[in-house]
């Protein structure tokens, strides 16, 4: 009998879920040995009719309003599984290549690990087009610690990837895309208590700690949607008023707070049971691995330069650590208002800043609101905390247009 892969999907009220439903069914080479966990955070007008007597699928249905987080809903989703041989989870924007069952098999087997995991961020496409706007595998890479405390990744693109024989080690977790062998559903399961932001660093640590190895994929198989569009966020919906009485700012700010609290950040007491760390390996072991102090929220330059793990030093004290790691810098994005684009639909900027040759040293994304806010402001500023080797020379904005797409660049000299 055909090895089953569970897919898990947690939607909130997202246009794109049918059409990722197709496509992960049609583009598979075996679509009979798929299986789907779908937490449906729905609207009234939202359908599933055309999988709803299906046998391959597990539907949950909720009403949006009663949404607790996507971590609430990756959780529910992991309670249905069903001792299928294989696991991949996604969010539900995704496009897939042909034969994507039968490829990420195939890479999951041929890493050398007992306990495999296939994740990365995958490269994007366009739900309006379908265009797919990309084929090079990508890493994740190190971005920034927030205000927070949650630590943060990017896109890296995969050097010389049509060279390599199988995935290459992985530092980081991603969150839209991972697969490993079933028994991750139950061996790491998603933190119910958690919200948004942090649950990426989270998995990461805990699947680490369960003796898990990541993996990047050296070939592209699967494709994000990583702008909005007209795709409603749990915190769109779930501000204080007669339908919600706990607004989504204060589950972030008890999630924040718990994942700080396991990974050593701040003391504290919570007794985290089943979310806790794992016990085949230690906090302090992966971060060694990784270059990374969570206490101190530094990084080692090996890792801020985004080098294959595992990290070749260990630094033996905080004084080494402060010493020879990345410094905190802030820079200032003054933009002038004859350079930015015509129109009011922007939906996504990407914000960057760069060293004197070019290289990403860490990027801000800027979502619709953010998008607005900014515009609204007397002085087109963006004040960009920073922590790198040195300080920033360039700034870059990638403006997004829900119905013109991509627009022009715009750069400039970091003001200091």
């Amino acid at each position: 009998m055909m090895d089953k892969i569970f897919v898990q999907i947690a939607a909130y009220r997202d246009p794109e879920l049918l059409p990722t439903i197709r496509d992960c069914v049609q583009k598979a080479s075996h679509p009979e040995r798929l299986r789907f966990g779908i937490c449906w955070q729905r609207s009234s007008d939202d359908t599933l009719a055309e999988f709803s007597n299906d046998p391959r699928f597990r539907i949950v249905s909720i009403p949006f309003r009663d949404s607790k987080g996507v971590c609430w809903a990756r959780n529910l989703l992991q309670s249905m599984y069903n001792d299928e041989e294989y696991t991949l989870q996604l969010d539900s924007h995704h496009r897939f290549a042909e034969h994507w069952d039968t490829q990420l098999i195939e890479m999951l087997l041929c890493v050398s690990s007992p306990k495999p995991l296939l994740t990365s961020y995958v490269p994007a496409y366009d739900p309006e087009t379908g265009s797919l706007l990309s084929h090079v595998p990508c890493t994740l890479a190190f971005d920034r610690f927030t205000a927070e405390g949650a630590a943060c990744f990017r896109a890296a693109l995969l050097q010389s990837y049509e060279s390599l024989a199988g995935p290459v080690r992985a530092r980081f977790y991603s969150a839209h895309f991972a697969f490993a062998r079933g028994v991750f559903c139950q061996e790491v399961r998603h933190d119910p208590h958690l919200y948004f932001i942090g649950e990426e660093i989270n998995i990461t640590v805990r699947a680490f700690t369960h003796g898990y190895d990541l993996f990047h994929p050296h070939r592209t198989v699967i494709w994000h949607a990583y702008s909005r569009g007209e795709r409603r966020k749990h915190w769109d919906d779930h501000v204080l008023g007669e339908l919600c009485t706990t607004p989504w700012y204060v589950r972030d700010e008890a999630s924040h707070r718990r994942n700080r609290i396991l990974l050593g950040m701040e003391p504290g007491t919570y007794e985290f049971g089943e979310y806790g760390l794992g016990s085949s390996r230690t906090l302090a072991e992966y971060e060694r691995y990784a270059g990374v102090n969570f206490r101190l929220r530094v990084v080692q330059q090996y890792t801020s330069d985004n080098l294959p793990p595992p990290n070749p030093e260990s630094f033996s004290s905080d004084e080494e650590w402060l010493q020879r790691c990345c410094k905190q810098f802030s820079a200032l994005i003054d933009v002038n208002d004859q350079d930015l684009p015509d129109g009011d639909d922007f939906d996504f900027w990407y914000v960057g800043i760069h060293d004197k040759d070019g290289r990403e040293l860490c990027r801000r994304d800027l979502d619709e609101m953010a998008v607005q806010e900014f515009l609204s402001r007397a002085k087109r500023i963006i004040e960009f905390p920073y922590r790198a080797a040195e300080r920033a020379h360039t700034w870059t904005i990638w403006p997004h247009s829900r119905t013109r797409g991509w627009l022009e660049i715009i750069s400039g000299l970091v003001d200091r």
